[in-house]
């Protein structure tokens, strides 16, 4: 089993920024993929960003070019630096691990984007 734990969200204006954590509980080396996805409420949870372990990256054409994912496997977490922020970023963003057959989630961080 994999725990995530998110850490960062918060209110921000827009055109500010914020640094997304999540820790997991053991170690990332072995999880082939992590990513981030978000969700505001009666919408689908979307896939913001992934990262592989040879630190692959794919984003969401909504964040390229103001979001980067990155992962420490030394710490056990990946980071979601977001940049450039709008209001239609607000959401609760989720930590995702997919290992061994199973998709593992945190409990979410909310992201509010608001002046």
């Amino acid at each position: 089993q994999v725990q995530l734990v998110e850490s960062g969200g918060g209110l921000v204006q827009p055109g500010g920024s914020l640094r997304l954590s999540c820790a997991a509980s053991r170690t990332i080396f072995g999880i082939n993929a992590m990513a981030w996805y978000r969700q505001v409420p009666g919408k689908e949870r979307e896939l913001v960003a992934t990262i592989t372990t040879r630190d692959g990256t794919n984003y969401a054409d909504s964040v390229k070019g103001r979001f980067t994912i990155s992962r420490d496997d030394a710490k056990n977490t990946v980071y979601l630096q977001m940049n450039s922020l709008k209001p239609e970023d607000t959401a609760v963003y989720y930590c995702n691990a997919y290992y061994l057959g199973f998709d593992y989630w945190g409990q979410g961080t909310q992201v509010t984007v608001s002046s």
